[in-house]
C-alpha cells in the first residue's frame, strides 16, 4: 500500500507548487474553477443549471469534424486552439438549437436539453469513429476532451484557459448588476430597458466559454460539475448575492486546485475526477454544516423552535389556569401564581403531551427557574422569571385572538387553534403593529372568557379604534 503513498517530500514540491509543470496545472485549473463557479451562480440563479451538460456534450462533434478537416489538408489537427475552436462552433449551435426549440416549438427546456445533448454526442461519437479509421493522422489523445487529461497541459496552453477564464469572472465582474437583476426578475429587467435577450446571450456565450476550456482539464462529461457544484455549495451558506459569488468562487478555484495537486501527487488518479471528487467533499460539508441551508443548523433550529413552541405552550396552560381561580382579571402576582398550583394531570389534559414528554418539558423548566412544584406533591406553578415570560406568552397569543375575531372574521370557538398555529413565531415589530392597531397597552382578557364579558366585549372595531 505504501508505494501508491506520496512520500512527504512530493507532497510539499506539491503544494509549494516547486515543479513547472505542477504550478501551470494548478494555477490554470485554478482560474479555471473560479470563472465557473462565477458564472454557475449565475446559470444555478437562472434555471439554467443543466445547460453546460448539454453545451459540454454538443462540442464533441466539433473537436472531431475539426480535427477531421485540418488533419485532411495537412495541418496540425491536435493544437489546442484549433480544437477547442471546433468546440466554439459546435457548442455555440447547441445553444442555437436549444434557444429555438425553446422559443419556436411547445418543447419545454428541459426536453431541449435533451434532444441537444443527445444528438451532438451521438454525431460526435460517429465522427470520431470516422476519424480512428484515418490512414493520415491519429486520433490518439483525442479521448482526453471526453475525460479530461489536465497532466498533458503545456504552458500555452494553462496560458489560454487562465486567460479565458480570468476574462469570464472579468466580465461578470462588469455585468454584476445587469446579470443579478436578469436571474431574479427578467420581466422586470425587460420593463426597465435593459437588453434582456442580448443579455441572456451573452452569459450563454460566457458559459459556453467555460465550457469549452474546460474540456482540456476535466472533459465534456465531468465539466458541468464545474458550473453547478460551487454555487451549489455556496448557496448552503448565504442567501445574499455577493457573498455567494464571491463563495462559489473560492470553492471552484480552491476545489480545482487541490483536485489537480491531488493528481499530481498520485499519477494513477485522474485529474477530472479529483477535482470534481474534491468539490464534492466540499459540497458534502457544505450540505451538513451550511449556516444558510445546511442539514445541521435547519435542525437544530427546527429543535430549537419545537422546545420553544412546547414550553410556551406549558407557561400558557399554567397562566391560564392560574388567572381562571383567581379574583379580576389583572396581571397574576408571584403570589396568585404560587398559590393557584396546577396538578400534573390537570396539565397533562391540557393538550395531546405524552406523560414522557410533559416530565421533560417540566423538568427542562424548572432548571431554567421557569417552573416551581410544590413540596411532596405533584402540583406545579410558575417561578416569577417563568410568570413574567408566560405574560408576554399570553398577551401575544390574545392579541392574535383579537386581531383574528374583529379583523379576519374567525369564529371565536375556532380563534384559539388558528391564533395557536401563529404566536409563537411572532417578530418584535409585528407585536407593535397590532397593538398599535388594537389599541391594546395591557394584557387582554381571554375572549368568551367572563372577565371579557365584563368588559362590555372590548376590543378592536374594523376601523382599527377600540370599541366602547
Amino acid at each position: 500500500m505504501s508505494e501508491y503513498l506520496p512520500s512527504a517530500e512530493a507532497v510539499i514540491r506539491v503544494l509549494t507548487l516547486q515543479d513547472y509543470n505542477t504550478r501551470v496545472v494548478v494555477l490554470g485549473t485554478g482560474l479555471l474553477g473560479l470563472a465557473a463557479g462565477v458564472i454557475g451562480t449565475f446559470m444555478l440563479l437562472r434555471k439554467r443549471a443543466l445547460l453546460g451538460d448539454a453545451l459540454s456534450h454538443a462540442t464533441l462533434p466539433g473537436i472531431a469534424l475539426i480535427f477531421l478537416f485540418v488533419t485532411l489538408a495537412g495541418g496540425a489537427g491536435k493544437s489546442l486552439a484549433v480544437l477547442l475552436s471546433g468546440a466554439v462552433i459546435t457548442g455555440v449551435m447547441g445553444v442555437g438549437t436549444i434557444l429555438f426549440l425553446r422559443h419556436q416549438t411547445r418543447l419545454k427546456e428541459d426536453a431541449a436539453l435533451g434532444i441537444v445533448l443527445s444528438v451532438f454526442f451521438g454525431a460526435g461519437v460517429a465522427v470520431l469513429g470516422v476519424v480512428q479509421g484515418m490512414e493520415s493522422g491519429h486520433a490518439a489523445g483525442l479521448e482526453s476532451f471526453i475525460y479530461g487529461k489536465t497532466a498533458s497541459m503545456i504552458s500555452s496552453d494553462a496560458m489560454l484557459i487562465g486567460a479565458a477564464g480570468l476574462l469570464v469572472a472579468v466580465a461578470c465582474t462588469v455585468l454584476y448588476k445587469e446579470f443579478k437583476l436578469l436571474c431574479f426578475d427578467a420581466g422586470f429587467a425587460a420593463s426597465q430597458g435593459s437588453p434582456v435577450i442580448w443579455l441572456d446571450v451573452l452569459m450563454m456565450a460566457l458559459v459556453v466559454t467555460v465550457t469549452v476550456i474546460g474540456l482540456q482539464a476535466v472533459g465534456l462529461i465531468l465539466v458541468i460539475a464545474l458550473l453547478v457544484i460551487p454555487p451549489a455549495s455556496a448557496r448552503f451558506w448565504t442567501d445574499r448575492m455577493l457573498p455567494l459569488l464571491v463563495a462559489a468562487a473560492l470553492v471552484g478555484g480552491i476545489g480545482a486546485m487541490l483536485g489537480a495537486a491531488a493528481s499530481a501527487l498520485v499519477p494513477r488518479l485522474p485529474s477530472g475526477a479529483m477535482i470534481v471528487v474534491t468539490m464534492t467533499v466540499v459540497f458534502l460539508l457544505s450540505m451538513v454544516f451550511g449556516r444558510a441551508r445546511g442539514v445541521l443548523p435547519r435542525y437544530l433550529e427546527h429543535r430549537g423552535l419545537s422546545r420553544r413552541i412546547l414550553r410556551q405552550n406549558l407557561l400558557r396552560a399554567l397562566y391560564e389556569w392560574a388567572e381562571e381561580r383567581s379574583d379580576g382579571h389583572e396581571p397574576l402576582t408571584p403570589e396568585q401564581a404560587s398559590g393557584k398550583a396546577m396538578p400534573f394531570g390537570d396539565l397533562l389534559a391540557e393538550r395531546s403531551w405524552s406523560i414522557k414528554q410533559l416530565r421533560q418539558m417540566l423538568l427542562r423548566a424548572k432548571g431554567k427557574g421557569l417552573v416551581e412544584q410544590v413540596l411532596g406533591q405533584d402540583d406545579w406553578y410558575l417561578a416569577p422569571h417563568g410568570l413574567e415570560e408566560a405574560r408576554r406568552v399570553v398577551r401575544n397569543h390574545r392579541l392574535w385572538e383579537t386581531f383574528l375575531i374583529h379583523f379576519a372574521d374567525v369564529a371565536p370557538s375556532h380563534v384559539d387553534r388558528d391564533a395557536d398555529a401563529i404566536e409563537h413565531v411572532l417578530e418584535p415589530v409585528m407585536i407593535e403593529r397590532l397593538e398599535r392597531l388594537l389599541g391594546e397597552e395591557h394584557l387582554p382578557p381571554m375572549p368568551g372568557s367572563p372577565h371579557a364579558v365584563a368588559a362590555g366585549g372590548r376590543g378592536a372595531d374594523r376601523r382599527g379604534g377600540v370599541s366602547a
